[in-house]
């Protein structure tokens, strides 16, 4: 089996992709950032707003258009409705984020199992994972910015085809300002370009100044166009959307300096292992390639570093330097490769015991543990606790035989198959988590025979149910405006209700019911209130 892993890598990679980036992504709801991208790319379908993007109607400029518009091509080919449809385009450029990282790490050492070490550890990372199956911005940025760094590298490296590598490159970079913005440019090619410098040096670019500013051209002119055209023709939010959002870097969700130093916990069960690889004293005579283990070592810190300064803080921004990290931590995992079996010392078997038997355990329990945990909540789920069951319990058993006769190579794979079975088979058994008794979708008002207002807007969440683009009224059109004999309004707020029982002298107003698409009780911690809204029937009374 191993054998035929290493001689077929990209066939390795597509599979671990499908069954990992591809498989029931329609299982969990939109949560409040995809639905921001499904109503705008909804709205780009149905109105036309594919360059003055839009949510519910008004300009919504805080991202560059890119995904959305991947994903509204998407919808309009597989129907809007379809959720799986609408996350595909995350899971295609995730397996593009894969592809090039094999494609980079093989070119800095020409070692193909090195590679799909490196590469195998990205597609398998926590946070990877979350980002490739939901609809967002962010791993668009990284990818493509993944290709540009791959094509600036070959810009660096070579001197022939330079033009060609300097026009990939800027054309890649200039995709991935369209994606986020500036996001990837400073976490992830910035701290590249400094680490390239540190090991690499930037040699020989006496002959490649023309290709140098060619790239930059087009760096600038993609990075620029669509910032153009919303500015001359919607200048005034435009220039609202520019400041809310710039000072939201500096004055929102701010964290101490420190709060990234954790960060090697985002890759998921690679965690000790990628602690491991940041030891550069002890690594640093083991690894088979010394240069360019530094050279991804420095680009992991500096990327952490340069995070590490922005004030606000979130932990999923964090998704760039993990890019880096599975390749510093396939050096450590390449080594285990060759000298667990006989080179290593005991000590240094130990964190590699506890890491992979942990993981080996946990297939071993999972049957009576899951069961135990889920209960009554398996009803109807009872085919995925099954397969999972015997997989991960399968998993376990041959995780724990390959430590025993320390065959590292296998345990390695092992653990990628216990991933691949935790997504492929087990990821329903989420339903079974979530259960909220006064879930109450707002999708049925669409089937309202009467008016359906709202004064300040719902939840972007809420606002995807709904299906369509709400009417706004405001108070004084409430007070003044002939609204008829009868009419609804979403009341999604405090003030939404204040409004409404001001009215009561001149109107009847009579609750009706709330809408809740939390996932969870209210008695759960992840419970939001801004997943529930309540509708009145507003009814005016003759004088």
């Amino acid at each position: 089996m191993r054998n035929f892993i290493e001689k077929h890598p990209y066939l390795t990679i597509v599979i671990v992709w499908l069954g990992i980036f591809c498989l029931h992504l329609s299982v969990l709801d939109p949560n409040i950032m995809e639905a921001r991208n499904f109503v705008t790319a909804r709205e780009m379908l149905t109105d036309g707003n594919w360059l003055l993007t839009t949510m519910d109607g008004f300009p919504r400029y805080e991202k560059p258009p890119l995904p959305t518009w991947l994903v509204a091509i998407s919808g309009s080919i597989f129907g809007l409705d379809s959720i799986w449809a609408l996350r595909l385009p995350s899971a295609l450029v995730t397996l593009l984020l894969m592809l090039l990282l094999f494609t980079l790490s093989r070119k800095l050492t020409q070692h193909k199992t090195y590679a799909l070490i490196a590469t195998l550890i990205l597609g398998t990372s926590f946070f990877v994972i979350f980002a490739g199956r939901n609809g967002t911005w962010d791993i668009f940025a990284h990818s493509f910015m993944l290709c540009g760094i791959y094509y600036l590298f070959q810009f660096f490296e070579n001197h022939d085809k330079r033009y060609r590598y300097a026009l990939l490159a800027g054309l890649f970079i200039g995709l991935s300002f369209m994606s986020k913005g500036p996001v990837s440019h400073y976490g992830l090619m910035l701290p590249f370009l400094i680490a390239y410098g540190f090991v690499y040096r930037f040699k020989g670019f006496k002959s490649k100044w023309l290709a140098l500013i060619l790239m930059l051209i087009i760096i600038g002119a993609l990075s620029s166009w669509w910032a153009y055209y919303i500015y001359t023709h919607d200048i005034t939010d435009a220039t609202r959307i520019a400041e809310k959002e710039s000072s939201r870097w500096l004055g929102y969700e701010v964290k101490p300096f420190y709060y990234y130093w954790s960060f090697f916990t985002q890759s998921g069960v690679w965690t000790i292992p990628a602690f491991v690889s940041l030891l550069y004293p002890y690594l640093k005579s083991r690894v088979f390639h010394k240069k360019a283990y530094r050279f991804a070592l420095f680009w992991t810190l500096a990327s952490v570093v340069l995070l590490s300064l922005i004030p606000t803080k979130k932990s999923r921004y964090l998704l760039p330097v993990l890019i880096p990290l599975a390749l510093t931590t396939g050096f450590y995992i390449e080594y285990l490769f060759r000298a667990f079996s006989t080179k290593i010392s005991k000590w240094e078997k130990l964190p590699v015991y506890f890491n992979y038997g942990l993981i080996a355990t946990i297939g071993l329990i999972f049957p009576i543990g899951a069961y135990l945990f889920f209960g009554a909540k398996l009803e109807g789920q009872y085919a995925s606790y099954i397969l999972t069951s015997i997989l991960l319990f399968t998993t376990g058993v041959f995780i724990w035989s390959q430590l025993i006769k320390r065959n590292f190579p296998y345990v390695f794979l092992g653990t990628i198959a216990f991933i691949f079975f935790v997504v492929s088979a087990g990821f329903p058994l989420a339903n079974a988590i979530v259960g909220n008794p006064t879930y109450n979708s707002i999708s049925k008002l669409n089937e309202s025979s009467i008016p359906v207002y709202t004064l300040h807007g719902i939840a972007p969440e809420l606002l995807w149910d709904y299906g369509r683009k709400t009417t706004r009224i405001s108070k004084a059109e409430l007070q003044l405006k002939d609204l008829g004999g009868e009419f609804g309004v979403i009341a999604a707020t405090s003030e939404d209700k204040d409004v409404l029982q001001f009215l009561d002298k001149s109107y009847k107003v009579e609750f009706r019911e709330t809408f809740d698409l939390n996932p969870v009780d209210s008695t759960k911690r992840g419970h939001k209130g801004r997943l529930k809204t309540d509708y009145y029937i507003v009814k005016k009374l003759e004088k």
